[in-house]
């Protein structure tokens, strides 16, 4: 069908004529209400939008020399906020400058929280040190899919089989009954 046609068909029934694919060979368009189709596509592209889940930074900072329970505290919050699919930011603030001098104590420190931190997340890029900061950025590992491992089932014990009773006991019951009525 020619364009001239397709727009005669298409102001005929009050609608636009779209073009849908302009490299295609002959072009292909299409009749339809441009309105709708583009609140219908806004409609969409929210929904999706409100559907993404947003990865934040979360930051945890703490001191060169930090304590063994407070090291495991933040270790922990920090698993906690990868676990929920968001960034963690790791830093080492250095309080005085004298500090800065030992920073192979911040690099050991560091080494030691990404390597706790490991079966979570892991580092994109080397730790870097700004200011009297060290910092290091840790990005979420991929999360397992929904589907887990079959759970193995546990084996029933047979259970003992039950013996029937004797012939001979059910007879003398009845045999009791009628012996009594005589």
């Amino acid at each position: 069908m020619s364009s001239e046609e397709a727009l005669k068909h298409a102001e005929e029934a009050d609608l636009d004529l779209v073009l849908i694919a302009p490299q295609a060979v002959p072009p292909v368009c299409r009749i339809m209400d441009y309105g709708k189709y583009r609140f219908e596509q806004t409609k969409r592209e929210k929904e999706a939008k409100k559907n993404q889940k947003q990865s934040e930074l979360k930051e945890v900072s703490m001191f060169l020399n930090i304590d063994t329970n407070d090291f495991n505290r933040k270790v922990a919050q920090a698993i906690k906020f990868l676990q929920n699919g968001d960034k963690v930011k790791i830093r080492i603030r250095f309080k005085r400058n004298r500090e800065l001098s030992h920073m192979n104590l911040g690099e050991e420190l560091m080494k030691r929280f990404m390597d706790a931190a490991a079966d979570y997340g892991a580092a994109d890029k080397p730790s870097l040190l700004e200011g009297k900061n060290f910092t290091a950025v840790l990005q979420p590992k991929a999360a397992p899919s929904a589907k887990k491992a079959p759970k193995p089932k546990q084996e029933k014990k047979p259970e003992p089989e039950k013996s029937e009773p004797d012939e001979s006991t059910e007879n003398t019951e009845n045999t009791d009954i009628t012996d009594t009525q005589e």
